[in-house]
Order: structure tokens, then sequence, then C-alpha cells
């Protein structure tokens, strides 16, 4: 996002704008991630499911569980489009972007 930001010739304030969504773009990203590793197929995923829990590795719903960790991704998607409410309709395709993150099965 920050490289974006600089070849579009953002100012300071969409730099951190842009910054911001793409913290919290990827905040949510990871968290679902989670979540499916939990919940979705090996179809679905292309790995095998449950595999983090089989490497030990933490994730969102290990410490806060199904509900919350989904929660707090839709917290960290309301937050990326928040940033980008200084921005017009060409950024519409990252507020959907955003978004999408909410439903993806893969």
């Amino acid at each position: 996002m920050q490289a974006g930001a600089i070849i579009a010739g953002a100012n300071q304030e969409q730099f951190a704008l842009l910054t911001k969504y793409g913290e919290n773009i990827g905040l949510a990203f990871q968290i679902i991630d989670d979540i499916l590793n939990v919940e979705g197929t090996a179809e679905q995923l292309g790995k095998a499911a449950g595999s983090d829990a089989k490497r030990g590795k933490a994730t969102y719903p290990d410490f806060f569980g199904l509900e919350l960790s989904r929660a707090k991704a839709g917290e960290a998607v309301a937050n990326a489009v928040s940033a980008l409410s200084g921005f017009d309709k060409r950024a519409d395709f990252l507020r959907e972007l955003a978004e999408y993150l909410l439903v993806r099965k893969k």
C-alpha cells in the first residue's frame, strides 16, 4: 500500500490513511486465514485443514475463539474501509476488497 501511495503521489495525510488501510486489511486477512484453517476443507484451502494446530502455530482462534476472531476480523475490515473515507469512488475497489475478506472461503 505504501509503495502504491508513493507512486501515486499521495500527500502525507493520504499516505497515512493508506497505511492504516493496509495494516487493517492485512490483519483481517490473517485472522480470516486462521479461521479458515480451522473451518475450511483441504479443497478450499489448497492445503491440509487444521495444519496450523498440528504445527502448534499460535492463531487468533486459539487465543480468542472463533466468534471473537470473526468479530476482530470485522473490526479490522471496518477500520480499513473507514481509512478510505476521505477518498472518492476510485477507492471503491479497495473498499470491496476489504469487504470480500469477510466472505472468502479460500
